[in-house]
Protein backbone atom coordinates (compact mmCIF):
# COMPACT_ATOMS: atom_id res chain seq x y z
CA UNK A 1 0.00 0.00 0.00
CA UNK A 2 1.21 3.14 -1.11
CA UNK A 3 2.57 5.69 1.77
CA UNK A 4 1.74 9.00 -0.53
CA UNK A 5 -0.51 11.95 0.40
CA UNK A 6 -3.72 12.59 -1.79
CA UNK A 7 -1.72 15.65 -3.38
CA UNK A 8 1.44 13.46 -4.34
CA UNK A 9 -0.98 10.41 -5.85
CA UNK A 10 -2.79 13.25 -8.13
CA UNK A 11 0.46 14.57 -9.29
CA UNK A 12 1.45 10.90 -10.02
CA UNK A 13 -1.44 10.21 -11.97
CA UNK A 14 -1.05 13.87 -13.68
CA UNK A 15 2.47 12.24 -15.02
CA UNK A 16 0.75 8.63 -15.86
CA UNK A 17 1.97 6.77 -12.89
CA UNK A 18 0.18 3.92 -11.69
CA UNK A 19 0.50 2.48 -8.46
CA UNK A 20 4.20 1.09 -8.27
CA UNK A 21 5.18 2.04 -11.57
CA UNK A 22 7.77 4.42 -12.49
CA UNK A 23 6.12 6.44 -15.00
CA UNK A 24 7.60 8.06 -18.20
CA UNK A 25 11.17 8.16 -18.40
CA UNK A 26 12.72 11.68 -19.32
CA UNK A 27 14.29 11.91 -23.29
CA UNK A 28 17.78 12.51 -23.98
CA UNK A 29 17.86 15.96 -25.54
CA UNK A 30 19.47 16.23 -28.97
CA UNK A 31 22.15 18.88 -29.37
CA UNK A 32 20.70 21.29 -31.93
CA UNK A 33 22.43 21.44 -35.46
CA UNK A 34 24.10 24.65 -36.14
CA UNK A 35 22.39 26.91 -39.01
CA UNK A 36 23.22 25.94 -42.08
CA UNK A 37 24.06 27.60 -45.27
CA UNK A 38 20.62 27.33 -46.64
CA UNK A 39 18.82 28.61 -43.44
CA UNK A 40 21.66 31.39 -44.12
CA UNK A 41 20.39 31.70 -47.42
CA UNK A 42 16.38 31.86 -47.02
CA UNK A 43 16.97 34.05 -44.08
CA UNK A 44 18.70 36.54 -46.80
CA UNK A 45 15.69 36.09 -48.66
CA UNK A 46 13.22 37.26 -46.03
CA UNK A 47 15.16 39.85 -44.51
CA UNK A 48 13.62 42.82 -47.13
CA UNK A 49 10.23 41.40 -45.60
CA UNK A 50 11.13 41.70 -42.15
CA UNK A 51 12.73 44.77 -42.47
CA UNK A 52 9.43 46.17 -44.16
CA UNK A 53 7.23 44.64 -41.63
CA UNK A 54 9.31 46.27 -38.49
CA UNK A 55 8.98 49.84 -40.53
CA UNK A 56 5.10 49.38 -40.89
CA UNK A 57 4.83 48.49 -37.26
CA UNK A 58 7.42 50.90 -35.85
CA UNK A 59 6.77 54.00 -37.89
CA UNK A 60 3.07 54.45 -36.66
CA UNK A 61 4.41 53.71 -32.85
CA UNK A 62 6.77 56.85 -33.10
CA UNK A 63 3.58 58.99 -35.22
CA UNK A 64 1.93 58.46 -31.94
CA UNK A 65 4.24 58.90 -29.15
CA UNK A 66 5.01 62.26 -30.92
CA UNK A 67 1.51 62.84 -30.77
CA UNK A 68 1.31 62.31 -27.06
CA UNK A 69 3.66 64.41 -26.16
CA UNK A 70 2.52 67.29 -28.11
CA UNK A 71 -1.40 69.24 -28.41
CA UNK A 72 -2.11 68.82 -31.65
CA UNK A 73 -5.56 67.60 -33.52
CA UNK A 74 -6.09 64.61 -36.13
CA UNK A 75 -4.90 66.92 -39.03
CA UNK A 76 -1.89 68.60 -37.39
CA UNK A 77 1.50 67.67 -38.59
CA UNK A 78 3.73 66.69 -35.49
CA UNK A 79 6.17 69.55 -36.47
CA UNK A 80 3.23 72.08 -36.30
CA UNK A 81 2.33 70.56 -32.93
CA UNK A 82 3.38 72.72 -30.09
CA UNK A 83 5.38 70.65 -28.24
CA UNK A 84 4.29 69.99 -24.18
CA UNK A 85 6.36 66.86 -22.70
CA UNK A 86 4.36 64.83 -20.33
CA UNK A 87 1.91 67.21 -19.90
CA UNK A 88 -0.74 64.87 -21.20
CA UNK A 89 -0.07 61.80 -19.29
CA UNK A 90 -0.30 64.03 -16.20
CA UNK A 91 -3.51 65.75 -16.95
CA UNK A 92 -4.83 62.25 -17.83
CA UNK A 93 -3.87 60.61 -14.97
CA UNK A 94 -5.16 62.96 -12.73
CA UNK A 95 -8.56 63.36 -14.26
CA UNK A 96 -11.94 62.25 -12.96
CA UNK A 97 -12.84 60.83 -16.33
CA UNK A 98 -9.79 58.97 -16.64
CA UNK A 99 -10.39 57.20 -13.30
CA UNK A 100 -13.90 56.36 -14.00
CA UNK A 101 -12.69 54.88 -17.40
CA UNK A 102 -10.12 52.86 -15.41
CA UNK A 103 -12.59 51.28 -13.11
CA UNK A 104 -14.89 50.45 -15.39
CA UNK A 105 -12.13 49.03 -17.98
CA UNK A 106 -10.88 46.53 -14.90
CA UNK A 107 -14.51 45.62 -14.41
CA UNK A 108 -15.32 45.10 -17.76
CA UNK A 109 -12.03 42.62 -18.15
CA UNK A 110 -12.46 41.02 -15.37
CA UNK A 111 -15.65 39.49 -15.94
CA UNK A 112 -15.14 39.52 -19.49
CA UNK A 113 -12.31 37.26 -19.00
CA UNK A 114 -13.45 34.90 -15.57
CA UNK A 115 -17.28 35.20 -16.86
CA UNK A 116 -16.28 33.96 -20.47
CA UNK A 117 -13.84 31.85 -19.21
CA UNK A 118 -15.81 29.89 -16.52
CA UNK A 119 -18.60 29.44 -19.14
CA UNK A 120 -16.22 28.38 -22.04
CA UNK A 121 -14.71 25.81 -19.74
CA UNK A 122 -18.33 24.30 -18.34
CA UNK A 123 -19.70 23.74 -21.98
CA UNK A 124 -16.03 22.02 -22.96
CA UNK A 125 -16.49 19.62 -19.91
CA UNK A 126 -20.06 19.14 -21.27
CA UNK A 127 -19.25 19.01 -24.34
CA UNK A 128 -17.23 15.91 -23.58
CA UNK A 129 -20.24 13.84 -22.72
CA UNK A 130 -22.37 11.85 -24.66
CA UNK A 131 -25.25 14.12 -25.28
CA UNK A 132 -28.32 14.00 -27.54
CA UNK A 133 -27.60 15.97 -30.44
CA UNK A 134 -23.86 17.27 -29.10
CA UNK A 135 -22.61 18.55 -32.67
CA UNK A 136 -25.55 20.23 -33.34
CA UNK A 137 -25.15 21.77 -30.04
CA UNK A 138 -21.87 22.28 -30.46
CA UNK A 139 -22.49 25.00 -33.90
CA UNK A 140 -25.33 26.85 -31.82
CA UNK A 141 -22.92 27.77 -28.92
CA UNK A 142 -20.50 29.36 -31.57
CA UNK A 143 -23.22 31.45 -33.11
CA UNK A 144 -22.37 34.34 -30.26
CA UNK A 145 -18.86 34.53 -32.08
CA UNK A 146 -19.79 33.81 -35.11
CA UNK A 147 -22.31 36.36 -35.59
CA UNK A 148 -21.16 39.90 -36.19
CA UNK A 149 -20.77 41.98 -33.24
CA UNK A 150 -23.15 44.63 -35.41
CA UNK A 151 -25.75 42.64 -35.69
CA UNK A 152 -25.67 40.99 -32.20
CA UNK A 153 -25.27 44.36 -30.33
CA UNK A 154 -28.50 45.54 -32.62
CA UNK A 155 -30.22 42.64 -30.99
CA UNK A 156 -29.19 43.70 -27.50
CA UNK A 157 -30.05 47.42 -27.93
CA UNK A 158 -33.68 46.06 -29.27
CA UNK A 159 -34.02 43.77 -26.38
CA UNK A 160 -33.23 46.50 -23.56
CA UNK A 161 -32.99 49.44 -24.81
CA UNK A 162 -36.16 51.21 -23.61
CA UNK A 163 -38.88 50.44 -21.11
CA UNK A 164 -41.19 49.70 -24.02
CA UNK A 165 -38.27 46.52 -25.08
CA UNK A 166 -39.16 42.82 -24.82
CA UNK A 167 -36.91 42.02 -21.38
CA UNK A 168 -38.34 45.58 -19.60
CA UNK A 169 -41.96 44.49 -20.71
CA UNK A 170 -41.52 40.91 -19.65
CA UNK A 171 -39.97 42.18 -16.15
CA UNK A 172 -42.87 44.93 -15.31
CA UNK A 173 -45.33 41.61 -16.03
CA UNK A 174 -43.61 39.99 -13.15
CA UNK A 175 -44.24 43.36 -10.98
CA UNK A 176 -40.25 43.78 -11.15
CA UNK A 177 -40.65 47.32 -12.31
CA UNK A 178 -39.77 49.24 -15.72
CA UNK A 179 -36.54 48.72 -15.52
CA UNK A 180 -34.59 51.03 -17.90
CA UNK A 181 -31.04 48.74 -18.95
CA UNK A 182 -29.37 51.29 -20.78
CA UNK A 183 -30.54 54.59 -18.83
CA UNK A 184 -29.27 53.27 -15.80
CA UNK A 185 -25.96 53.81 -15.08
CA UNK A 186 -24.96 50.77 -12.86
CA UNK A 187 -27.85 48.29 -14.95
CA UNK A 188 -26.24 49.55 -18.25
CA UNK A 189 -23.09 48.42 -16.92
CA UNK A 190 -24.08 44.85 -16.19
CA UNK A 191 -25.71 44.69 -19.55
CA UNK A 192 -22.14 45.76 -21.34
CA UNK A 193 -20.15 43.36 -19.55
CA UNK A 194 -22.79 40.26 -19.65
CA UNK A 195 -22.62 41.30 -23.34
CA UNK A 196 -19.41 40.43 -23.32
CA UNK A 197 -19.66 37.21 -21.77
CA UNK A 198 -22.48 36.22 -24.38
CA UNK A 199 -20.00 36.89 -27.04
CA UNK A 200 -16.95 35.97 -25.62
CA UNK A 201 -17.79 32.23 -24.29
CA UNK A 202 -17.45 30.42 -27.45
CA UNK A 203 -13.83 31.36 -27.61
CA UNK A 204 -13.03 30.23 -24.25
CA UNK A 205 -15.30 26.96 -24.89
CA UNK A 206 -12.92 25.88 -28.07
CA UNK A 207 -9.70 26.94 -26.05
CA UNK A 208 -10.80 24.84 -23.43
CA UNK A 209 -12.17 21.67 -25.50
CA UNK A 210 -8.71 22.29 -27.72
CA UNK A 211 -7.26 21.64 -23.87
CA UNK A 212 -9.13 19.17 -22.68
CA UNK A 213 -8.94 16.52 -25.78
CA UNK A 214 -5.35 16.43 -25.33
CA UNK A 215 -5.70 14.78 -21.71
CA UNK A 216 -5.20 11.44 -21.77
CA UNK A 217 -8.25 9.30 -19.61
CA UNK A 218 -5.72 7.17 -18.25
CA UNK A 219 -4.92 10.17 -16.10
CA UNK A 220 -8.15 10.31 -14.50
CA UNK A 221 -8.11 5.95 -14.25
CA UNK A 222 -4.89 6.79 -11.92
CA UNK A 223 -6.72 9.34 -9.95
CA UNK A 224 -9.78 7.28 -9.29
CA UNK A 225 -7.46 4.39 -8.52
CA UNK A 226 -5.89 6.43 -5.62
CA UNK A 227 -9.34 7.52 -3.89
CA UNK A 228 -9.78 10.89 -5.67
CA UNK A 229 -13.65 12.11 -5.95
CA UNK A 230 -14.48 13.61 -8.86
CA UNK A 231 -14.07 17.16 -7.46
CA UNK A 232 -10.41 16.46 -6.35
CA UNK A 233 -9.33 15.38 -9.71
CA UNK A 234 -10.84 18.28 -11.67
CA UNK A 235 -9.14 20.55 -9.17
CA UNK A 236 -5.92 18.08 -9.04
CA UNK A 237 -5.89 16.89 -12.57
CA UNK A 238 -8.01 18.44 -15.03
CA UNK A 239 -7.06 22.44 -13.90
CA UNK A 240 -3.08 21.57 -13.70
CA UNK A 241 -2.95 19.57 -16.81
CA UNK A 242 -4.69 22.62 -18.99
CA UNK A 243 -3.36 25.41 -16.85
CA UNK A 244 -0.90 26.33 -19.78
CA UNK A 245 -3.90 26.68 -22.38
CA UNK A 246 -5.92 28.53 -19.83
CA UNK A 247 -2.81 31.41 -18.95
CA UNK A 248 -2.84 31.61 -22.87
CA UNK A 249 -6.57 31.86 -22.55
CA UNK A 250 -6.26 34.61 -20.42
CA UNK A 251 -3.64 36.66 -22.15
CA UNK A 252 -5.75 36.80 -25.13
CA UNK A 253 -9.08 37.35 -23.32
CA UNK A 254 -7.93 40.51 -21.46
CA UNK A 255 -5.75 42.28 -24.21
CA UNK A 256 -9.25 41.55 -26.08
CA UNK A 257 -11.46 43.08 -23.20
CA UNK A 258 -9.14 46.44 -23.07
CA UNK A 259 -8.90 46.85 -26.46
CA UNK A 260 -12.76 46.30 -27.11
CA UNK A 261 -14.32 48.84 -29.04
CA UNK A 262 -16.99 47.70 -30.87
CA UNK A 263 -18.71 46.28 -27.95
CA UNK A 264 -18.86 48.80 -25.88
CA UNK A 265 -19.85 51.61 -28.74
CA UNK A 266 -22.52 50.16 -30.62
CA UNK A 267 -24.65 49.29 -27.48
CA UNK A 268 -23.81 52.27 -25.09
CA UNK A 269 -21.54 54.74 -27.27
CA UNK A 270 -20.31 55.03 -23.24
CA UNK A 271 -23.17 56.40 -22.03
CA UNK A 272 -25.17 56.90 -19.85
CA UNK A 273 -22.93 59.73 -18.40
CA UNK A 274 -19.88 57.72 -19.21
CA UNK A 275 -20.81 54.91 -17.04
CA UNK A 276 -19.59 52.18 -19.89
CA UNK A 277 -17.04 54.76 -21.18
CA UNK A 278 -13.76 51.89 -20.92
CA UNK A 279 -10.13 53.53 -21.47
CA UNK A 280 -10.08 52.80 -25.41
CA UNK A 281 -13.63 54.37 -25.73
CA UNK A 282 -12.36 57.46 -24.06
CA UNK A 283 -9.37 57.83 -26.30
CA UNK A 284 -11.87 56.92 -29.23
CA UNK A 285 -13.56 60.21 -27.98
CA UNK A 286 -10.07 62.82 -26.80
CA UNK A 287 -9.71 62.02 -30.70
CA UNK A 288 -12.05 62.01 -33.37
CA UNK A 289 -15.37 64.17 -30.84
CA UNK A 290 -12.89 66.40 -29.04
CA UNK A 291 -9.71 66.76 -31.64
CA UNK A 292 -7.45 66.30 -29.02
CA UNK A 293 -4.84 63.71 -29.98
CA UNK A 294 -2.69 64.28 -27.09
CA UNK A 295 -4.43 63.33 -24.38
CA UNK A 296 -6.21 60.12 -26.44
CA UNK A 297 -2.31 59.06 -27.87
CA UNK A 298 -1.54 59.16 -23.96
CA UNK A 299 -4.07 56.88 -22.98
CA UNK A 300 -3.34 54.46 -25.20
CA UNK A 301 0.07 54.47 -24.20
CA UNK A 302 -0.94 53.91 -20.75
CA UNK A 303 -3.41 51.14 -21.80
CA UNK A 304 -0.37 49.32 -23.78
CA UNK A 305 2.07 49.76 -20.52
CA UNK A 306 -0.82 48.30 -18.22
CA UNK A 307 -1.15 44.92 -21.13
CA UNK A 308 2.22 44.59 -21.42
CA UNK A 309 2.78 44.32 -17.79
CA UNK A 310 -0.22 42.23 -17.38
CA UNK A 311 0.97 39.91 -20.56
CA UNK A 312 4.63 39.61 -18.94
CA UNK A 313 2.92 38.09 -15.96
CA UNK A 314 0.65 35.79 -17.36
CA UNK A 315 3.58 34.54 -19.07
CA UNK A 316 5.71 33.85 -16.67
CA UNK A 317 2.95 32.35 -15.08
CA UNK A 318 2.97 29.79 -18.31
CA UNK A 319 6.96 29.59 -18.13
CA UNK A 320 6.45 27.96 -15.03
CA UNK A 321 3.62 25.18 -15.58
CA UNK A 322 5.08 22.00 -15.57
CA UNK A 323 3.11 18.95 -15.31
CA UNK A 324 5.33 16.59 -15.59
Amino acid sequence: MSTDTLPERLQKARRGVAPGGRGPQPRSKRPSSPLGRAGLTLTLFALPSLILLVLLNVFPVVYSLLQSLQNGTPSTLPTDAPFVGLQNYVDVLTSDQFRASAIFTLIFTITGVFGSWAIGLGLALLLRTRIPGGGVFKVLLLLPWIVPVVVSATSWNWLVATPQSPIPTILGNFGLGDANFLGDPVLAQVVVCVFKVWISFPFMMMMMSSALASVDTNVYEAAKMDGATGWQAFTGVTLPIISRTTYISWVLMTIFCVNDFPTIFLLTQGGPVGATSSLIVLAYQFAFQNLQTGPATAIAFLMTAVLVIISTVLYQQIKKVNIE
